[in-house]
Order: structure tokens, then sequence, then C-alpha cells
């Protein structure tokens, strides 16, 4: 049975100087098998082309006046991996040690979460990892991670925030 989009106007949320990701992961969530998200946002949301094409969905954008686009995201044909079992990059497979230090910017403001996380990672001796609980997936660190030379894995977890182990420069790689 096909089931017509789902859709999501963040317009409204963005021009407020608010955050949509909880919102879009949420449609993300209620949406029945085989049905697909209908986003508009008042820009491109490249980001969310990455972490949901992690998910299984397919973007097919277009603009549609005024700076606004509109996204179809469609399921593949494939079943995404469980959020639980995911992680963001390479890394799987190999030995990490613990942590050295958790910490917990669940109750911070953006773009306080992702500040404090970088500089306790830049502290960190070569090799060693911190985990950071996050109250979304990180979208814009991943990338300040990769430019900066370092490896993480993260993932949901059941109480739904995010968890985030960083690997401080990664065996064999420097920083960039």
């Amino acid at each position: 049975m096909s089931f017509p989009h789902y859709d999501l106007d963040v317009r409204p949320i963005l021009r407020e100087g608010g955050e949509p990701f909880s919102a879009i992961m949420e449609a993300v969530a209620a949406l029945a098998p085989g049905q697909s998200l209908r986003l508009l946002a008042s820009f491109k949301p490249i980001p969310l082309f990455q972490v949901l094409g992690a998910r299984g969905f397919e973007p097919s954008a277009r603009e549609i006046g005024n700076g606004d686009w509109e996204v179809i995201f469609t399921p593949a044909d494939a079943p995404p991996e469980p959020v639980e079992q995911s992680e963001r990059t390479a890394g799987a497979g190999d030995d990490w040690p613990e942590p050295v230090k958790e910490l917990d910017n669940r109750d911070l403001e953006p773009p306080e979460p992702m500040v404090r996380a970088l500089q306790e990672v830049e502290s960190l001796a070569l090799g060693q990892t911190i985990a950071v609980l996050l109250p979304r997936e990180p979208v814009f660190l991943f990338q300040e991670l990769q430019a900066r030379g370092h490896r993480w894995r993260g993932a949901f977890e059941r109480q739904g925030h995010y968890r985030i182990v960083i690997r401080s420069g990664g065996p064999g790689r420097g920083r960039a």
C-alpha cells in the first residue's frame, strides 16, 4: 500500500531561530513503511542528506522560490540499518580505548555542545577517546572532527540522546 508524502514545513522553526532537527527526526520516526518525507526548508539542507541517507532515504531536492527548498526523502529499496547499531565513520572493528572522560552536553544551547566537545578533544593525547552525550545528532561536529583528523563513532541511545565517542587523531593520522 502506498501512502502520500508526510509533509513537514520547518521554515517557521527556522524563522524563529530554532533548530528543526528533532522535529525532522520525529517525522522520520512517524513514517509508515515505504512512506516518503516531504520537507520544506528555507535553505537546501545538505547535511540532512547524509544523515537520512544513512537511514536508507534518498533525497530529491528542488528550489521552489525565494530561497526555499522542497526535499523529498524517499526510502531506498534496502531497509535502513537500525540506529542503535550505526557508526558514523571509519574505525569499526578496530580496538578503541575506553574514554578518558565523559561529557554531558545535553542541556547546553548550540553551539556550546560542539565547542566544548572540540575543546576536550584537542586536549587529548593522540589515540585517546572521550564520550560526549548530546541532545541531537551533531552533523556539524562531524564536519569539524573530520577536518581536524579525528575519528568518531556515534548512535542514538534508547533514552533519546546521541552518544558520540571521539578518538583524537586516530592511529597513523595527523591533524589537518
